[in-house]
């Protein structure tokens, strides 16, 4: 059951205000723009769901899941591997840097408002190994370190995903804001939905399937003008 100290904590760990630089990052969605491949509201939320269902925002509930799982079991040295894996597992090397730099900012940033023994410890393990905390993976060890449930952390997050692509979309159709809402509300069944599949699934069956993503993410990295880092 989430609490509403539970609710709190995801609310400013997830809020755009929470300086982990995801305003910067528009995870291939400019070049989308650019090849008139998102040109509406509509194709917005299709981009959206396409990401959440088929995309990083299914690899990351994946990792999510798991890291809170091996927190709750106090196993953190799969928790560390897991780390390792989440880190191979970016198509582009755009969308690497946008998973490691926000999952370094949010990292790092907990540690300077709630720097638990358990939390530093952790940290102490991933710069040991070389590995910088993957942002799905460090956000659902938190989840679990603070006890907080995971299907409403990992909805929470999942949310916070696409809600990052809608306000890039908005701002580079551009779109009005009830435009980039009528986004947000459409995909909340894809949410429920990436977050009921990642419960259920192991992690064997971890994958992705958004070509046009990848590569929009591939075309983004030489795009002769842009406002975002991927």
């Amino acid at each position: 059951m989430l609490t509403t100290e539970g609710l709190m904590r995801l609310m400013t760990w997830l809020s755009p205000s929470f300086p982990v630089g995801a305003y910067t990052y528009s995870h291939g969605v400019e070049f989308a723009v650019e090849e008139g491949l998102v040109t509406s509201g509509e194709t917005l939320q299709q981009w959206c769901e396409g990401a959440l269902l088929f995309g990083a925002g299914q690899t990351d509930a994946l990792f999510f899941v798991e890291a809170w799982r091996l927190v709750d079991k106090r196993d953190i040295t799969g928790l560390i591997d897991l780390n390792a894996f989440a880190h191979a597992m970016r198509p582009t090397a755009e969308l690497a840097l946008e998973n490691e730099a926000q999952g370094r900012a949010f990292l790092s940033t907990i540690l300077d408002l709630a720097p638990s023994d358990k939390l530093q410890q952790l940290a102490k393990l991933l710069k040991k190994c070389g590995k910088f905390a993957q942002y799905p993976v460090i956000v659902g060890a938190l989840a679990a370190l603070e006890e907080i449930d995971c299907e409403p952390a990992l909805v929470a997050y999942l949310h916070a995903f696409g809600a990052n692509l809608v306000s890039a979309g908005v701002r580079l159709v551009p779109l009005g804001q009830t435009a980039g809402q009528k986004a947000l509300m459409g995909f909340e069944e894809a949410v429920k939905e990436a977050a009921k599949q990642a419960l259920t699934k192991k992690m064997e069956d971890i994958g992705s399937c958004a070509p046009m993503i990848d590569w929009t993410s591939m075309r983004h990295e030489t795009q002769y003008t842009r406002l975002f880092r991927s």
